[in-house]
């Protein structure tokens, strides 16, 4: 106690000395006490920070984590360093505002205050170090550690908001919780997207719905392209244009929109396209016809099969084959149609073990679909279009091999005049 006294009046009784007034003594007493009380923080807080940050560097070397590395990146040491200064400035502040209570009030709910974002500094620099290491893990790449981080961050500012202004107000942290909660409609309004998207985001999670490097497209918001970013209220898409397309969390689940994690997670992408053929150029195939198309080596043996079964058929049950239409026959679509698919279980880059399908759809206006449906084993997107680009190449170029005609509108419209 009496150590206290002489430090508060250290400078106290040689200003007296000197021949000036008690209060402006004790003005003067104060002011170099508070100097003093600062250098000495200041002092204290720079020799800890290079003890902290020398020792995190060192100790970084040693070890093989990365995780003190990310630690000192976001200034985790260099905020800590700041607690013992603070610390020591609370206790002397007593001495220090002896005879000034009112500004004593004032600098140590400063203080106070200070402390309270203090600790929020150093959860988020803590936070943002965890989330970085978690995002170098191959497990949590594709993990929307954004939003959860948000979320607690959210919390921790609330609770320092709320703990803040029950220190500048005077009133306990709970009664003033209980105060707040009386206007939650407010707040519930004001932070109406922040809470959806903190729902979504659970959602989102939980489901497993999206995560970082899903290709996904969303019509609505004019996204196409790989998800960069998951936070609390935004998606980030960067499409194949390299633009990049914000979304609203809550949009995932409130609004409908294509994943293609599915095709990229699968053996193949798939290829569904179809050639339109003109109706009219459909027609049966005579003897010579079939003995013409065996020369294509992919259908040699089927054709030989076929004409043997139909031959066999259509001699059994005596069918006057003077007239084509009657009893079994072969159509230039059909053979087509084979011929197509067997090109396609033939090609190097399509995945045999997924479905293989030439099918014939329904005749339109545009003509008769001719639709090819099989899977890539590429998957990438400049190589899918190529291997989709050369296998219709080669089927357009054999459509007049089997007497057929593409459909192209001029034509049809030559055709009706």
């Amino acid at each position: 106690m009496n150590s206290q006294l002489s430090i508060k009046h250290i400078l106290y009784d040689y200003f007296i000395e000197f021949g000036l007034s008690q209060s402006t003594a004790k003005y003067l007493n104060m002011l170099g006490l508070f100097i003093t009380l600062l250098l000495v923080a200041f002092i204290i807080d720079f020799i800890i920070k290079k003890i902290l940050i020398n020792a995190f560097n060192i100790f970084a070397v040693k070890t093989k984590s990365k995780f003190d590395n990310i630690l000192i990146k976001n200034k985790v040491p260099r905020n800590i360093a700041h607690i013992i200064p603070l610390i020591i400035a609370l206790e002397f502040i007593p001495i220090v505002f002896t005879d000034f209570s009112y500004l004593e009030n004032i600098i140590e709910k400063s203080l106070q205050v200070f402390g309270i974002v203090l600790t929020l500094w150093i959860a988020r620099s803590i936070l943002q170090s965890v989330k970085d290491y978690l995002k170098t893990l191959p497990r949590f790449k594709d993990k929307p550690i954004d939003s959860y981080i948000q979320v607690i961050m959210i919390f921790a500012w609330m609770v320092g908001l709320f703990s803040i202004f029950a220190i500048i107000s005077g009133i306990s942290f709970w009664k003033f919780v209980t105060t707040i909660g009386a206007a939650s409609a407010i707040i519930i309004l004001v932070f109406k997207d922040t809470i959806l998207g903190f729902v979504a985001s659970i959602q989102v999670s939980i489901n497993d719905m999206v995560r970082i490097g899903d290709w996904i497209t969303f019509e609505k918001y004019g996204a196409d392209g790989d998800v960069i970013e998951i936070n609390l209220s935004t998606v980030k898409v960067q499409n194949f244009d390299m633009t990049i397309t914000t979304i609203p969390t809550y949009a995932l689940i409130s609004d409908s929109f294509k994943n293609w994690r599915g095709m990229s997670d699968s053996g193949g992408r798939r290829i569904k396209r179809s050639i339109l053929l003109k109706a009219t150029s459909v027609h049966y195939l005579t003897d010579e016809d079939v003995e013409k198309l065996q020369k294509i080596g992919l259908i040699t043996d089927y054709l030989k099969d076929r004409k043997k079964d139909i031959d066999t058929y259509n001699g059994d049950h005596n069918i006057d084959k003077s007239v084509l239409i009657n009893g079994r026959n072969l159509t230039n679509l059909g053979v087509f149609r084979k011929y197509i698919q067997s090109y396609i279980e033939s090609h190097s880059a399509i995945n045999k073990d997924m479905t293989i399908m030439t099918r014939q759809l329904a005749p339109t206006s545009q003509g008769l679909p001719l639709e090819i449906y099989a899977f890539s084993s590429d998957k990438r997107w400049a190589n899918y279009e190529y291997i989709m680009s050369d296998i219709f190449d080669h089927s357009l170029a054999a459509v007049p091999y089997f007497d057929l005609e593409l459909f192209e509108l001029s034509s049809a419209i030559g055709t009706l005049k």
